[in-house]
Order: C-alpha cells, then structure tokens, then sequence
C-alpha cells in the first residue's frame, strides 16, 4: 500500500494555528516531530499568521518581587522569582552568572518580553535586563544612588506591536527621589543601551520633605509611564500616608504629580496602578475585603478627575477563610480587566473585573508585587532534548 499523501505547508499551517499560545507545550513537540514541521513552525511567515490570529500574547508565567522578611531557601539563591503559569521552560543563565548577587535583589518590572532586576542592596545599584525566553541578560548600573528609585524596562522600537519584541531593543526608565530637610526632587533618566549611558535627567519639586516609590509595578499607557509615590508624615501613623502617583512623559521627558484618589494607605501595601481596557489610568484600593477601582478622566473643561469606577465585595468572590485576613492588590495585566490580589495565608488570585471569573495561581505567600510575563513562544530553530523537557 502507497504511503499516504503529504500534506501541503498551507493545511499543515492552518492546523498549527489552533494550538493554544497558552500551552506552549504543543507548539514543541509539534517541532519535534519533522524538519518540515520545524521549519514551518520557526518560519517567519508563520509566526506572523500566528500573532495575528490570537491577537495578544498569553500570561506564561509571572515574577514576583516577596516582602523584606522573605527569607529564600539555600537551593533558590542563584534562581530568579519566576513562576511558570504554563508549561513553559524559562532559561536563565548558567548559575556562576547569577553569583554575587544579594539573595533579596528585587523584581521591579516585566514588560515585551523582558525582565528587570535590582539589587537594592548595593551602590551605584546593578540592574540587569532579563529574556526568560532565551535566557541572554544585560547589565547597567543606575545613573546615580537616590533616596527611593524606581525602573520601568520597555521595547523601544517606534510602531512595534510589542506581540514578539523580547529580541529587539530595550530602554530602561528610571526614576529616583532626593530627600532632605529642605525638600523632595524627583528626577527621570531613559537609557541609551547602544552605549550603556544615561540620558541627561529631567527633575519635578515634590513640594514635601519625604517620600517614597513603592515596589508597586509601574503601567505604561500611551507613552508615559506611571508610578505609585507615597508622601509619608511624621506623625507615627501609617494609614495617613498619602498615596500619589509619578508621571514620566517618554515623549516630552518630562514628570508631572498627579493626586491620587483620597484613600488612606497604610505604606501603599493596599494600591495598584491599572493600565485600563480604554486606555485610561486606573487605581485600584483594597479597603478591608473590599475591592475599589476608580478611572482616571480628562473633563470637558480641562480638569482630571477620579470618578469611581468599580466596588467589588471580595469576601463573596474568592474563599476568605478569615474576615479579618489581609487582603492586597500586588499587580495587573496592561490593558486588559485582570488585577492580581494576595491574602496572608491564601495564596495568590487572578480575578477577571468584568466577568468576576477567577482563580489561584499560585500558593506562595509573602509577595508584595507581581509583575506578569505576556508573550509567544517561539520555538527555536534548533529544538533539542532540554527543549523538549523544559
């Protein structure tokens, strides 16, 4: 009996455009099986259709950043905090590379493909840029040591779709707060990774004496960057510190204050930022079991505004086993409706706004920022054994 016909790349990519992006699991062993399929599958054009066709790219897993009194096992001092939501092997360099640094560096954000890492503990701070996907990494130093620092990683590549950009180029916002008696300045430099320098800072007066940026993850909305900013006061009381939010214009490089909904806040450890569906900055409070979300709006007359925009009863969404246990928004998706909650002995929640869907995607406990990786996979153009187990 004659074999059966081979069938045509064309049918042979229109079935390859149904495996799920989120299990990317079935896009390695579909490469596994042939060279052709390899080579469909590591195709350009392929890889295009693939895109296309399932719009934004899915959640493979998240790094978290834990709470100061997190003490890391022995065995995970040389691995970053990443957790995988699918079956998706991260790469991370040979361990030597991981050496040295400090076993409590910290996780300050994760955007197009790429994560950025910090070690607080040392001066002039390390920072190092991260591919989960290929496991290459770059090393910069801030441009100085501030008071309180925060950094934002993005692809800077003008009109990209940021659906597969984790091997172009990058840029790394930073921004940082000079505190003292006679006030609080606020300064922002961008990278220029082609010759690993700092670009000359622009500086906004606080009008206060001490403040703080909160290890909160920033959101990236139509060219600016946002960051969360607490004004403390020293009155021994945490919840009347103020909540505010830091404004960096890529564009015009230029930061700008912006009030914050009128909540108290114990340290920020109850805000998110939101980068909304409709484009609009969003913060989000926890108030006891209680989940309030409120849209930055630009009125008629010029004015921004904070209208309300959400009150969702938490105690009745997820399984709180104690009303009285802490409950704590620690990041989102950019534009899209899912915010990620923790409670102290519950783990961690994925709860979809509009359709009140959720459910736990992680068991660990003592996280204060979770920073969602959203990307393809792509399969390598050479797939071997540790693919394939990965």
């Amino acid at each position: 009996m004659p074999p059966p016909p081979a069938l045509l790349d064309e049918l042979l990519e229109e079935i390859f455009l149904r495996l799920p992006p989120d299990k990317p699991a079935c896009l390695v062993r579909a490469s596994l099986a042939s060279k052709l399929w390899l080579g469909i599958l590591t195709g350009a054009r392929f890889r295009d259709l693939y895109r296309e066709r399932h719009g934004s790219p899915p959640m493979l897993g998240f790094i978290y950043s834990g709470d100061s009194g997190h003490i890391r096992e022995e065995e995970e001092d040389s691995l970053p905090y990443f957790v995988a939501t699918a079956k998706f092997g991260m790469r991370i360099p040979a361990v030597e590379d991981w050496r040295g640094w400090h076993e409590d560096y910290t996780a300050w954000d994760c955007r197009h493909g790429h994560v950025l890492l910090a070690d607080t503990n040392i001066f002039t701070m390390p920072l190092v840029v991260w591919d989960p996907m290929t496991g290459r990494r770059r090393l910069l130093y801030a441009p100085e040591d501030y008071d309180s620092s925060g950094a934002a990683v993005l692809c800077s590549v003008t009109g990209c779709d940021h659906r597969a950009c984790h091997l172009g180029p990058f840029q790394v916002a930073f921004v940082g707060l000079y505190c003292s008696d006679e006030g609080c300045v606020a300064q922002a430099h961008v990278s220029l990774p082609e010759v690993v320098t700092w670009s000359k800072p622009c500086s906004l007066d606080l009008g206060t004496e001490y403040a703080f940026i909160v290890n909160r993850p920033p959101v990236l909305i139509q060219g600016a960057l946002y960051f969360t900013l607490i004004y403390e006061f020293d009155d021994g009381d945490d919840d009347n510190d103020k909540a505010a939010v830091l404004e960096y214009d890529l564009v015009s490089n230029c930061l700008s204050l912006i009030d914050a909904p009128p909540v108290k806040t114990g340290l920020a450890g109850d805000v998110v930022l939101m980068a909304m569906e409709d484009g609009s900055l969003g913060f989000a409070h926890v108030d006891g079991l209680t989940l309030n979300l409120w849209s930055r709006r630009m009125g008629s007359n010029g004015v921004a505004s904070w209208p309300r925009h959400r009150v969702i009863n938490l105690e009745t969404l997820i399984p709180v086993r104690n009303p009285k246990e802490k409950l704590r928004p620690i990041g989102s998706v950019e534009g899209s409706d899912v915010i990620f909650v923790t409670m102290d002995l519950g783990g961690i929640y994925e709860i979809h706004l509009k359709s009140l869907q959720w459910k736990k995607i992680c068991t660990r406990q003592k996280c204060c920022a979770l920073f969602p990786y959203m990307s393809f996979y792509n399969p390598p153009a050479r797939v071997g054994l540790s693919d394939a187990a990965n």
